[in-house]
């Protein structure tokens, strides 16, 4: 079971508009009510130093 708050995916690299669009068609597949977050801070991504 998925609780709700939980982030599934994180994108990063991609223009605001065509991650929208991606997780839009990503959440048709997906059984659970979905809504896409944006970070208002920049930084914490894995990888960055």
């Amino acid at each position: 079971a998925v609780k709700p708050g939980r982030i599934l995916f994180e994108l990063a690299g991609v223009d605001e508009e065509i991650a929208q669009e991606a997780m839009r068609l990503a959440a048709h597949k997906l059984p659970i009510k979905t809504r896409f977050v944006k970070r208002l801070e920049v930084g914490g991504e894995a990888g960055e130093s």
